[in-house]
């Protein structure tokens, strides 16, 4: 299929960097029956990770399967976040993990953690387990998946839960709505029903000074820190330096201070300072 075809088809579909979209599924196969399958599957809606089989994030390119969740760039705000909390050595927890890249990127910025995740998809599973070798990856609902003793030992819980609202997951671009399973973005009525169970048992599972690094949408802030502060937590929010995404720092208190507190958390990349609300 000629260069200039392939580029009018991706853009004839809606793709909007049809050019780079082309460049990627040429890299992907030198047969050109495969290509055109390849081309078809995009044309057709699929999410161009899905048909890749990869996604980049933080850097990293990471296995994606059909109906697993796609890692957004707009988390690469928890991995700051979580990474300023972790030294060598510590326990993280990356739960509702998908693909495993929070935790990938994670280990990749701070060498030697022991790294456990989890995600009751068996597929997103499977794709943790190729992207994060030696780490412990288990299929299970939050918590429950972990081992027991683990619990009062973990440094850092990532968790990239589905926060969108019931009635919103119809409006969102058919790539994640038709493409990505309804578990990993339908947050319940308020797209806190999750959210607030990993904030009730989190507490059990963090060392005295640990925290737990959640994505929330900017509207469910207030929810959000009242359901943390009513799990004896210390809360504060953070934003990146485009006010596109916003996280949950829930931390479990310590009669010591912690080695790196809320206000520490901003980097040159952007991040604002942690904002206690």
């Amino acid at each position: 299929m000629p260069d200039d075809e392939l580029v009018r088809r991706l853009r004839a579909a809606g793709c909007v960097f049809a050019e780079r979209e082309a460049q990627l599924l040429r890299a992907a196969t030198d047969d050109p029956r495969e290509l055109d399958a390849l081309t078809a599957r995009r044309v057709a809606g699929q999410p161009l990770e899905h048909v890749l089989g990869w996604a980049e994030f933080c850097g990293l390119r990471l296995a994606v399967a059909p109906g697993v969740f796609v890692p957004r760039h707009r988390s690469e705000l928890l991995v700051d976040l979580a990474a300023r909390r972790l030294r060598t050595g510590d326990v993280l927890v990356d739960l509702c993990c998908g693909t495993g890249a929070l935790a990938a990127a994670l280990s990749a910025r701070v060498p030697g953690l022991l790294v456990h995740a989890a995600d009751v998809d068996p597929t997103a599973v499977r794709c943790a387990r190729a992207n994060l070798p030696g780490a412990h990856v288990h299929t299970g609902d939050l918590f429950a998946a972990l081992p027991a003793h683990l619990a009062g030992a973990v440094a850092v819980v990532v968790a990239n839960v589905p926060y969108v609202p019931s009635a919103q997951v119809a409006l969102m671009p058919p790539e994640a709505r038709e493409h990505e399973a309804s578990a990993g973005l339908d947050g319940g009525a308020d797209g806190l029903d999750v959210l607030r169970r990993v904030v009730a048992g989190v507490g059990r599972w963090l060392r005295p000074g640990g925290a737990l690094v959640v994505e929330v949408g900017e509207a469910q802030v207030p929810a959000a820190v009242r359901a943390a502060r009513a799990a004896g937590l210390e809360a504060a929010t953070a934003t990146d330096e485009d006010g596109e995404t916003t996280a949950l720092v829930a931390l479990r208190p310590s009669a010591e201070p912690a080695a790196a507190g809320p206000a520490q958390t901003a980097r040159s990349s952007g991040v604002r300072p942690v904002t206690a609300v």
